[in-house]
């Protein structure tokens, strides 16, 4: 709720609308009657009269869009809706026409956008390299001792983010729908980072990877006890590292979610670096790999972590072994991740400690 008073009213309309602007008058948006408008809540539009500097009067109205469990249950989620409608709405013929878009500040402040058209956002600079660059460096035969507690220290953090748990079914289901159906997931990439017809993977394994999908879509539909939350990208070039430590970039996706994603997008990185090295999970790249899942199994004691990955490899093999993101790969290489990746799909429940079963 919006504590709306004539103060802030007055204060955005001449953000708005120009200093020379003045609130005339304000309520509920069939009667300005102003009795409840006060704690300005969603789903409920107030309806204002101005006059500009010119002394020209207009009329507007002001909402908010409600949150809800159909995809809207983030601030993100409202925002794109509203600047959708703010960018859109002018070009379609007897649409109302939008005003003004903003934002409310953290003091319940109103503050209007000034024409947005993109977005940026400011991080700060931290020290530290990307953790791919020591992954190169193992490549080149330097495996050290402490790439070993980089891989426990990685899977003790997930583990320890993953403990904090959300009560949202809802929230769960739709996290589950997006990593089949989003542009940004499976089907994403099964459209665009995929050439059609592509030989190596004819569209026949494609379609018969998203039926299966969907008995997967159902399993998980009784798993939302397991909404905790996540990083939602966690791979090598999103994790800055240094001597003593980590930090993270580029948090996506959402806030809560399933920790087998975190646990697949590294996992699978160690899978590629073996393949490339040797063809198969030896050397290295293994002893990372197994110190990874160790690690996290013993720091979270979530075993039916197994049962639920699968899906969330499907989604990280795709990326890797996409000819579009990794053009440079040994075709042995890109196919030995798409068997692996249906061979998991095939599999009830996950065994990391025998990895050889999935490849071919």
């Amino acid at each position: 709720m919006i504590d709306l008073g004539p103060e802030r009213l007055q204060a955005f309309v001449q953000k708005a609308f120009g200093q020379g602007a003045t609130l005339l008058d304000y309520g509920d948006i069939g009667s300005l009657d102003k009795q409840g408008i006060k704690k300005f809540g969603y789903g409920k539009p107030v309806r204002f009269k101005l006059r500009l500097a010119d002394g020209t009067e207009r009329q507007a109205v002001l909402s908010v869009m409600k949150g809800d469990k159909y995809g809207h249950q983030h601030m993100w989620d409202r925002a794109s809706i509203l600047l959708f409608q703010y960018e859109t709405s002018e070009r379609l013929d007897r649409h109302v026409k939008p005003l003004s878009v903003g934002y409310v500040d953290g003091r319940g402040e109103l503050h209007p956008m000034e024409r947005p058209s993109e977005f940026f956002l400011v991080t700060e600079m931290l020290p530290g390299h990307d953790y791919y660059q020591e992954l190169a460096r193992i490549r080149q035969g330097d495996f050290r001792s402490k790439d070993r507690k980089r891989a426990t220290e990685f899977a003790r953090w997930l583990a320890g983010i993953h403990a904090r748990k959300k009560n949202d079914p809802p929230l769960y289901h739709r996290r589950v729908r997006d990593l089949l159906g989003s542009s940004e997931c499976i089907m994403g990439m099964v459209d665009e980072a995929y050439p059609h017809p592509y030989a190596p993977f004819p569209d026949e394994r494609f379609r018969n990877l998203e039926k299966a999908l969907i008995d997967w879509r159902w399993f998980l539909r009784d798993k939302s006890h397991r909404l905790s939350q996540v990083h939602g990208d966690f791979h090598p070039w999103n994790v800055l590292v240094e001597d003593h430590g980590f930090h993270v970039l580029d948090r996506s996706r959402g806030e809560w979610g399933e920790p087998a994603g975190d646990l697949a997008s590294m996992a699978v990185n160690y899978l590629l670096l073996a393949l490339l090295d040797k063809g198969r999970l030896e050397g290295p790249f293994a002893d990372l790999w197994h110190r990874f899942f160790e690690s996290y199994l013993a720091e979270s004691g979530d075993t039916e972590v197994l049962s639920v990955i699968a899906p969330f490899f499907v989604f990280r093999c795709l990326v890797v072994a996409s000819p579009e993101w990794y053009p440079d790969h040994p075709e042995e290489v890109r196919a030995a991740l798409l068997h692996f990746m249906e061979r998991v799909l095939a599999a009830e429940r996950f065994d990391f400690t025998d990895t050889g079963r999935y490849l071919p």
